[in-house]
């Protein structure tokens, strides 16, 4: 195993140690469906449009925390308001840059696209030991909800200079 299950929390956050190794995304993606399932039930169910985003997502920010970041050190997920949000941690303090204009004809380089794309909200955040990537993803529409979840607990959201909305993308 290339983490450590070490689900700490509470029902609304989950938080995975991991460790250097083959499997690394495989993994994340696999904490993040499962609690995708759990949290949102059916629509929480691979083969949805906001699941597989979601799952795509993991993957590029892992992979490039893998290959830029030193190697990511946790994986953090939190559920609030039909959203679900995703923090991945790595040693290094450099932020996230495009390498130039998309490219879809490049073998690499298609990340930080797909979290403008698909993602509700991205950012970045200085850590004493690096950084953390964040994004959210909706899961259930405001609909669907019902009345409004607690705030998730945890870090709480980026500051209002690292936050990367679609709304301000447009």
């Amino acid at each position: 195993m290339t983490g450590r299950d070490a689900e700490r929390g509470t029902s609304r956050t989950r938080r995975y140690e991991l460790t250097r190794g083959a499997g690394v995304v495989r993994e994340c993606r696999d904490h993040t469906q499962r609690a995708l399932s759990e949290w949102f039930g059916g629509a929480g169910a691979p083969g949805l449009t906001p699941v597989e985003d979601a799952l795509l997502l993991v993957s590029e920010v892992v992979t490039n925390a893998f290959a830029h970041g030193g190697g990511p050190y946790e994986l953090c997920l939190d559920r609030a308001e039909g959203r679900l949000w995703v923090r991945v941690s790595d040693a290094s303090p450099i932020r996230p840059q495009p390498h130039g204009p998309h490219r879809p004809g490049r073998t690499s380089g298609h990340g930080l696209y797909l979290l403008e794309r698909l993602a509700a909200a991205w950012g970045c955040v200085p850590r004493k030991n690096g950084k953390t990537v964040w994004f959210e993803v909706t899961v259930l529409s405001p609909e669907e909800t019902g009345p409004a979840d607690e705030p998730a607990p945890g870090d709480g959201p980026a500051p209002a200079a690292e936050r990367v909305d679609r709304a301000e993308r447009r």
